[in-house]
């Protein structure tokens, strides 16, 4: 939508293909507790402020109704229900086959993200686990676990998080590959943006600059809580899996029922194989957002990679301008060449 706000002011025609059936994006599958650690005002795309203000923390519930609105103030030509399976090239223009229709196209902005593309390590032994194993891409409360044993392996801001409500109602074991580091009480994700921008303009400036290590999680309330009540400890990580254990190479054993992987994602740019850009690590090789080797093709919303801080709601505007400011030019220079 970031992308659609600026082809819109260019008034260049265009069309948005999403495969939900509603707005929202990722958050309509997110968690039912979670809510933003950055703050409403460093959480907005571009043209519309979130609601709330510098002080308050949305919740899941009030990030996708603001999604929604920002949809419908800007009226964006949006086709739902149809999922994008191959992007080809035919000449100068792109074959766009989704699962009902195939549209063609002189540019394509891939911007899936990478929460359909959920990362689980390769673990010995985990076709032979009696219990449950879930991504965090999947959970969604912490009734499930009611009275079980549960392993949330990761240490990061959601391990963080779904260890903190899972350990209300069950006993809980946290694995990390490294000691989790916790940000200062005051510390939240404007802090991380500003400091982020910041080594970013020394970068572009030539300077060097490394922000201050304070750690990763913030500290939001339920982990406020969750230190409270001793919780916050962690082992380090398992060997593999057997029946109804997880094993570690000292020889220490742990029974669970249940295996919640906080692991993050990878991009998903399945729809591009056959373009022949994806590399080894599931990337595409890009400057800034604009594809290295194939023209009309960008890419928003990844990663750094593709743009300082697109992944992020307040970050992700200053990609999608540049972006639309290349494609104007792409555009202009193709007409001016017939």
């Amino acid at each position: 939508m970031a992308v659609g706000y600026y082809l819109r002011r260019a008034s260049l025609s265009h069309v948005i293909l999403d495969t939900n059936q509603e707005g929202g994006g990722a958050w309509i599958h997110t968690w039912k507790s979670l809510r933003l650690f950055s703050p409403a005002q460093w959480s907005s795309l571009p043209g519309m402020a979130m609601p709330g203000g510098s002080d308050y923390y949305p919740t899941g519930d009030e990030v996708i109704a603001y999604l929604r609105s920002y949809e419908q103030k800007y009226n964006f030509p949006i086709i739902r229900g149809e999922q994008v399976i191959a992007v080809r090239k035919d000449g100068d223009q792109f074959q766009v086959q989704t699962s009902k229709h195939t549209y063609k196209a002189k540019v394509i902005v891939s911007a899936t993200g990478t929460f359909t593309k959920p990362y689980i390590p390769v673990m010995k032994g985990i076709e032979h686990f009696n219990g449950v194993t879930i991504h965090s891409s999947h959970y969604d409360a912490p009734d499930q676990f009611t009275g079980k044993r549960v392993a949330i392996v990761g240490e990061g801001n959601s391990g963080a998080q779904i260890l903190a409500e899972v350990s209300k109602v069950a006993d809980t074991l946290w694995i990390t590959m490294r000691q989790p580091r916790f940000l200062p009480d005051h510390i939240d994700g404007r802090y991380l943006f500003d400091a982020a921008t910041q080594m970013y303009e020394a970068q572009k400036a030539g300077k060097e600059y490394k922000p201050p290590s304070l750690g990763d999680i913030v500290m939001v309330e339920p982990v406020k809580d969750a230190r409270e009540r001793r919780v916050l400890h962690s082992v380090g990580p398992f060997d593999h899996f057997t029946q109804d254990f997880l094993a570690w190479s000292d020889g220490r054993r742990e029974m669970v029922d249940a295996v919640i992987f906080c692991t993050g994602f990878k991009p998903a740019l399945q729809h591009l194989s056959g373009l022949g850009v994806v590399t080894p690590d599931g990337k595409v090789d890009t400057i800034g957002s604009k594809s290295k080797n194939v023209k009309g093709l960008w890419l928003v919303g990844y990663g750094n990679w593709t743009g300082f801080a697109s992944a992020t709601l307040i970050g992700v505007g200053r990609s999608a301008k540049k972006t639309v400011d290349e494609i104007q030019e792409y555009v202009a220079k193709e007409v001016r060449t017939k």
